[in-house]
């Protein structure tokens, strides 16, 4: 079993989830590029990505390198493949949970690479859509919010776009059930769902810091990369449910802490 992604926040969690399986790193395996000669999987956990929202609008190409060419390198390796999406391969109009038949209708660069993805893993492939993902390495939302809340009194956090954060530890163990169920396309996000400002309360929350969040909407923030407002992940094929995204977050900040 091979791990790609190894050094990030999904890849490490993967590789606590499944001690057997060898961590690939970028340094180890750019996936940009074909496997490396020799190299054999009888089942492939593909978490390497291009996870950069804003950035894909600047490098389309580049995001594609990796979440279109890179899923298509894994598959090349002739094993079952896990991969993983998101739910930015929806508009967010429907304000109404997304299930797996939903039509996709990305709006950036970003969830059109990941959609491509999807495509690219072929038939021998268990595609996992998930959303806001965060754990206690790389770069993600929770390690943000605790870094600027120990410095800042105020945060300012969009207040218009919900979704379902999803702790990675949580999807890695999901993982494994997926993996028992027909391969396919599957739904696997947190219980519950928020604001990316409601997120921030909780965090700072947890972490017993007294920063205030300051409410804006997304044309305040100004990203490059348009979102969708709406992103909320359910199964209609049975995929499993992970506990409420509360539970990530206290779980998360407790890890940090130790």
């Amino acid at each position: 079993m091979i791990v790609t992604g190894a050094g990030g926040q999904l890849g490490r969690a993967l590789l606590e989830e499944f001690p057997g399986a060898r961590g690939l790193t970028r340094a180890e395996w750019d996936v940009e590029l074909p496997p490396p000669p020799g190299l054999e999987a009888d089942l492939v956990l593909h978490a390497a990505a291009w996870t950069d929202v804003d950035g894909a609008e600047d490098d389309p190409q580049g995001a594609a390198a990796v979440n279109v060419g890179g899923v298509q390198h894994a598959a090349e390796l002739g094993a079952p493949l896990v991969v993983w999406s998101s739910d930015y391969v929806f508009d967010g109009r429907k304000h109404a949970p997304y299930v797996e038949s939903d039509a996709p209708c990305p709006l950036g660069a970003y969830g059109r690479t990941k959609l491509h993805g999807e495509a690219a893993a072929g038939e021998q492939a268990w595609v996992i859509r998930s959303s806001w993902l965060y754990g206690w390495t790389s770069k993600n939302f929770v390690r943000t919010m605790l870094r600027l809340g120990a410095d800042r009194e105020e945060v300012a956090v969009v207040d218009d776009q919900r979704g379902s954060p999803t702790y990675v530890g949580h999807l890695a163990e999901a993982t494994r059930q997926v993996l028992e169920l027909p391969y396919g396309l599957y739904h696997v996000a947190a219980a519950g769902d928020c604001t990316w400002a409601d997120f921030a309360e909780a965090i700072f929350e947890e972490a017993g810091l007294p920063t205030r969040v300051r409410r804006i909407t997304t044309a305040e923030f100004a990203a490059r990369a348009p979102r969708p407002a709406y992103s909320v992940l359910r199964s209609e094929k049975g995929a499993p449910e992970l506990p409420h995204w509360r539970e990530g977050v206290t779980e998360c900040v407790a890890r940090l802490r130790a």
